[in-house]
């Protein structure tokens, strides 16, 4: 079996039903919404996207493929105007430095459509992850246990976009940060923190 989890990252659709092959896999999923992770045999789906309680005039109608022994969350990303499904894929084994045993592994996934490629640092300037850009995610970062406080910049830029406070990352847990919204406008800049899962 593989996985798929379902994320409603597009700031002004409304909720949704999702179907695979004409099957209902996600009802009345809101914005900012992560389902759970449903199993799901490997091969090739029809994903159509409704408006929640509508099965006429689909506002996604795509195909994916789904491997063998995997695990993707799947976003729904960009505005209604431009909709579209993004497979993102998770890491089931991640590369453990030495000397990390209950290192916890973090990444960064740019869902904001109207945001520029960006940072994001630590509170003294320290870059974790450098020029991500719109539907662009990063690898796996392994850190030291914690709480964090995260900052979102500009590629090269001092100013701060977003902040986000107090992402605990546990011993041997691997976290995706989700930036999603809109840069100035309605709803804002935000982050959506999910657990990938765990490696011990």
């Amino acid at each position: 079996m593989s996985f798929i989890r379902i994320l409603h990252a597009s700031p002004d659709a409304p909720a949704v039903d999702i179907y695979a092959n004409n099957n209902l896999i996600a009802e009345g999923l809101s914005y900012k919404q992560l389902t759970s992770y449903l199993p799901i045999l490997p091969g090739n789906y029809e994903i159509q996207v409704y408006p929640a309680g509508n099965q006429t005039n689909a506002v996604i109608d795509t195909n994916v493929t789904i491997p063998q022994n995997s695990a993707f969350t799947v976003a729904a990303a960009g505005e209604l105007s431009d909709i579209g499904l993004m497979p993102i894929p998770e890491m089931f084994m991640p590369n453990m430095p030495m000397g990390m045993g209950n290192a916890s592994f973090v990444r960064f996934v740019h869902l904001s459509p109207n945001a520029p490629a960006v940072d994001i640092t630590l509170p003294d300037g320290m870059i974790l992850f450098e020029d991500v850009s719109y539907t662009q995610f990063t690898d796996y970062l392994a850190v030291n246990p914690g709480t964090y406080t995260l900052q979102v910049r500009p590629t090269g830029s001092n100013q701060v976009a977003l902040t986000i406070p107090d992402v605990t990352l546990m011993p041997g847990a691997i976290y995706s940060i989700f930036a999603v919204g809109l840069v100035g406008e309605t709803p804002p800049l935000e982050a959506v923190i999910a657990v990938d899962g765990e490696y011990q």
